[in-house]
């Protein structure tokens, strides 16, 4: 009998220790989620900025046609943003069929840049 007693207490302080580490795990993960998201918004920023600062600085101030490799890396940066949205208007702007076609899908790409900068 005392055996059994000694057993169901520590079977008792075993499930209240596995419990409290349940609960403590769970709002430790809440908290690395919290730092993480500016984390986060912070990457998806920087790549933002950077891209638009690529794409004025080699399509808008371009003086010639913009060269093969240079359509590469751009096309390459929109996808690194990881974000549809911006990637189907760069898809509207590449795909222009004509000049005023493409400056009007350029300003739909820049304002959309613009609205995508977070201060979270």
């Amino acid at each position: 009998m005392n055996k059994l007693i000694i057993s169901y207490f520590f079977i008792t302080i075993l499930l209240v220790s596995n419990l409290f580490f349940i609960i403590k795990n769970a709002t430790l993960q809440k908290e690395v989620l919290e730092i993480k998201r500016p984390i986060e918004i912070q990457e998806i920023n920087e790549k933002v900025l950077n891209f638009t600062k690529f794409f004025i600085e080699k399509v808008l101030k371009a003086e010639k046609e913009v060269d093969f490799e240079t359509r590469l890396k751009l096309e390459n940066a929109v996808r690194e943003i990881g974000d549809p949205e911006i990637l189907a208007q760069w898809q509207k702007f590449i795909d222009s069929k004509t000049e005023i076609e493409a400056q009007q899908e350029v300003k739909n790409l820049l304002e959309l840049l613009i609205s995508k900068i977070k201060s979270d």
